[in-house]
């Protein structure tokens, strides 16, 4: 488990930087925010322990809350 943790944790930071360099998109920032967030949420060197009282099942809750919002935030803003 924690293996796929470190792949999504890699595979998110990666997108974000690329998102960050590049900035396509309109809503390309929010999106880069948030993979961030999500490559901090599935790292697991950091999550060892449960600091600040946050579950595994919460930080599985608020990745699918990033994941799922993702089309929001790919919306056309005219």
């Amino acid at each position: 488990m924690a293996l796929i943790g470190w792949f999504l944790s890699f595979a998110a930071l990666l997108g974000a930087l690329a998102l960050r360099q590049d900035m396509p998109v309109g809503g390309s920032s929010s999106l880069s925010n948030m993979l961030f967030l999500l490559a901090l949420l599935a790292c697991p060197m950091l999550w060892h322990g449960k600091p600040l009282g946050i579950s595994r099942a919460q930080r599985v809750v608020t990745a699918l809350i990033l994941l799922f919002c993702l089309p929001l935030v790919l919306l056309p803003t005219a």
